[in-house]
């Protein structure tokens, strides 16, 4: 006799879990984004629970913690064999339960906003998903932002940024970007650290994030740098109150795909400075 859904055990997932997490993001039709799978596995608290009359996951979500401050909630997918039968929801009290007082975030599709919704989450905001070659003009010769590769030198002091923007410690996830992403980048004026970005790739695009700037024409130069080392699509995603460098990408190529739902779960808003920060590392990260 099968075990009823209700009564599955939900267990920690880890690395070796990363192929079954494809499987399950290209059952719902999603890329399977093994490399972004890998990171988050790797930073984060992977939840799962196993399909009983086969292998592979019924259901699955990673929680990236950043302190008791806050805590990211994504990759929530359930399979397509197994939707509307409660065990998205059954999941995400799990993760509800196991954060306890600590602060949540994540970004909601149109399709999972009404379970979120239920279980308490708020609407604080929205993000604008982009994608495409970006045609950049040639950097203003006047312009004192530049930007260049960053280097191993620059670390303490993008942590220190990062910190400060985000408002909070970021340092499991930025430390990663070396090896994760295939650039990254920082702007400077006057000898003076102003903004720093990365290109990661996810399978036919290289993503821009996260983004942090001290203004739009910063974030401008960085997203035009990333540009200029990639021959492949972009895609990123702007917080939608940043409409000059919407415009702007859009001005130069790039076309809307989706738009995604900020949400919060016992905290009004994010912490840090929005103003400086255009785009997250991930929506399933923050």
């Amino acid at each position: 006799m099968s075990t009823p859904l209700s009564e599955l055990p939900i267990r920690r997932l880890t690395t070796d879990d990363l192929t079954s997490c494809a499987d399950l993001s290209e059952d719902r039709g999603w890329p399977r984004e093994e490399h972004k799978w890998g990171l988050l596995l790797t930073a984060g608290t992977g939840y799962g629970i196993d399909d009983p009359v086969g292998k592979g996951l019924v259901t699955a979500c990673v929680v990236t913690s950043y302190g008791k401050g806050l805590a990211a909630i994504g990759m929530v997918l359930v399979a397509g064999r197994y939707a509307r039968q409660g065990v998205g929801r059954r999941l995400m009290q799990h993760v509800l339960n196991e954060a306890g007082d600590t602060p949540l975030t994540l970004h909601a599709t149109q399709y999972g906003q009404p379970l979120y919704e239920q279980l308490g989450f708020v609407d604080i905001g929205r993000v604008e998903m982009v994608r495409g070659h970006l045609l950049a003009p040639e950097p203003d010769p006047g312009s004192k932002v530049s930007t260049r590769p960053a280097t191993a030198e620059d670390l303490p002091g993008i942590l220190r940024l990062d910190a400060e923007v985000f408002g909070l410690d970021r340092t499991h996830m930025v430390t990663r970007l070396p090896a994760f992403a295939d650039q990254l980048r920082v702007a400077e004026e006057d000898g003076v650290l102003t903004g720093y970005a990365s290109a990661w790739p996810n399978m036919h695009t290289h993503v821009i994030g996260p983004l942090i700037a001290r203004d739009t024409e910063t974030a401008k130069a960085l997203v035009a740098s990333l540009a200029a080392g990639t021959d492949h699509p972009l895609r990123t995603d702007i917080d939608v109150r940043h409409e000059e460098l919407i415009a702007w990408v859009k001005e130069h190529g790039m076309e809307t795909v989706a738009f995604n739902t900020v949400m919060t779960y016992g905290i009004p808003d994010l912490p840090g400075d929005w103003t400086r920060r255009f785009a997250p590392l991930s929506v399933a990260a923050v």
